[in-house]
């Protein structure tokens, strides 16, 4: 469970402080407060506090340029294959090409160049490695113009020549990183071309001797391809009668040890099999739950789908919270059946101009961007912040008054709870679909992060006020839009 200090640095993060930002990454790096260690949550917010501290340094070129650099010093220490397929990893590559080839001599060039060094050329992620090169296609495609040259013409080979040329900068005397420099040098020199000639012929000719070479040499796609092939998984996840299932666990369990997400989600799959001699279901879903937390899609479905079945039994504040956020995941990467469950646990209400609140909204807006000549009260600001707020997400207006609006914003959905007030009212679960949906609340958290705790009142006081305002945004800006609309 999470500390009380983590959830309030987590609360001032979601909220856009970039120094709680940076604290926030270092937690998910060291595994402070008790935090399960997840470079790539780290890398997000990383990115998310680097873009706030850019924007800043546009408007002031003065300010903000120490810590830009301490983040990219932070970046820098990031394991960059744990955080591939991440929202954030674009911004993690580029970054990390930038520090290394800085050439600079610092701790941080250092580290940038091993982070591309074991991406690029460390046998164990070579499959990453190619999926890599597919991105990179990607990417170029959708906007050539922004690459930097050595990513114009993605080629392996190129890239793996240039991380070659840093493992030996890496490799000298001097270097942080050299002692483990030399034992990858040492690695690669006579197994990487027996690895990569054996993979080939496995690849091209299906040489089943070759792929069994490459594993027991410790090839960890090798481990994974002769494991599924040991098992007989076909697509549908069906595994056929002459499978060798505990020959396969053998070395698909290999495979998990290295970190390969698919490999937990196949063992899952054989753990959960009545003719597996080793059938255990709490440890299927022990596999599917690392699956699911090392970013495969389906494991991240089938977790969420899993805890939205067992909602009655878990004990959680709001009922459906983490089942929601784990098919979030997945119909982020694309599993049709998530959208459908998705539909039933959160709702939906991306249009506000369908909503009851969208004419108030739009007249609260205006006073919200002219409050300094309307001279308006906090306590009237703050209103105006929730009718906008209200009409984003279609809040009653019980749910409008009472909500806590520092603490209405999850990673992907709103948690709307107002039982301290009004007991008989049950939470409800929004989808965040829209940018404006996010600006509001963005704009809403700050304002009220640094409004006194009683400046609201009670729930009578938020009433009469709530009538006061409603007439005057009525009355001063349906009036103005009149006036506007007969010129």
């Amino acid at each position: 469970m999470a500390s009380r200090e983590f959830l309030k640095i987590l609360s001032s993060a979601r909220l856009g402080d970039v120094s709680a930002q940076q604290k926030l990454a270092q937690a998910y790096l060291t595994g402070a407060f008790k935090t399960p260690i997840q470079p790539a949550n780290a890398l997000i917010w990383l990115e998310k506090s680097f873009l706030s501290l850019q924007t800043q340094a546009l408007e002031d070129a003065s300010s903000g340029a120490q810590e830009l650099s301490n983040i990219l010093g932070q970046i820098a220490n990031i394991p960059l294959v744990e955080t591939f397929n991440s929202p954030a990893f674009a911004f993690g590559w580029e970054s990390i090409w930038q520090l290394a080839q800085a050439d600079i001599g610092t701790n941080v060039t250092f580290a940038a160049k091993w982070q591309l060094v074991e991406f690029l050329i460390n046998p164990k992620n070579q499959e990453t490695q190619s999926q890599l090169i597919d991105w990179l296609k990607k990417r170029i495609s959708h906007n050539p113009s922004s690459q930097p040259p050595h990513l114009s013409n993605p080629d392996l080979s190129a890239l793996q020549k240039i991380a070659m040329q840093f493992l030996q900068e890496l490799a000298k005397e001097g270097s942080p990183f050299a002692q483990q420099a030399k034992e990858l040098l040492t690695q690669l020199q006579p197994k990487n071309e027996t690895l990569s000639s054996l993979w080939i012929a496995w690849l091209d000719e299906e040489n089943e001797e070759a792929l069994i070479k490459a594993a027991e040499l410790g090839l960890t796609a090798a481990k994974l391809a002769l494991g599924l092939r040991l098992a007989q998984l076909d697509g549908s996840g069906d595994i056929k009668s002459n499978a060798s299932l505990k020959k396969a666990a053998h070395w698909l369990e290999l495979a998990a040890k290295d970190g390969d997400r698919d490999a937990w989600y196949a063992l899952g799959e054989i753990y959960r099999r009545p003719q597996f001699s080793g059938y255990n279901a709490q440890e299927s879903d022990r596999c599917f739950d690392r699956a699911a937390d090392l970013g495969h899609a389906q494991a991240q479905f089938r977790k969420g789908a899993n805890l939205w079945r067992k909602r009655e039994k878990i004990a959680e504040n709001v009922r459906g919270l983490q089942a929601s956020y784990w098919i979030w995941q997945a119909h982020q990467q694309g599993i049709p059946e998530a959208k459908e469950l998705l539909g039933k646990i959160l709702v939906s209400c991306p249009h506000p101009k369908k909503n009851d609140w969208h004419d108030l909204a739009q007249y609260a807006d205006q006073a919200i961007n002219h409050h300094a000549e309307h001279k308006l009260d906090e306590d009237w600001l703050l209103l105006c912040h929730r009718i906008v707020i209200a009409n984003q997400f279609n809040f009653s207006k019980a749910e409008l008054l009472l909500c806590e609006v520092g603490q209405l914003q999850h990673e992907h959905c709103v948690v709307v709870d107002v039982r301290w007030e009004l007991p008989k009212i049950l939470p409800r679960l929004i989808q965040i679909e829209t940018i404006q949906q996010r600006r509001a609340l963005l704009a809403a958290g700050k304002i009220f992060a640094g409004a006194a705790l009683d400046a609201e009142g009670n729930l009578r006081q938020r009433r009469y006020r709530f009538d006061q305002v409603s007439n005057w945004l009525a009355n001063t800006f349906s009036k103005n839009q009149a006036e506007t609309e007969a010129t």
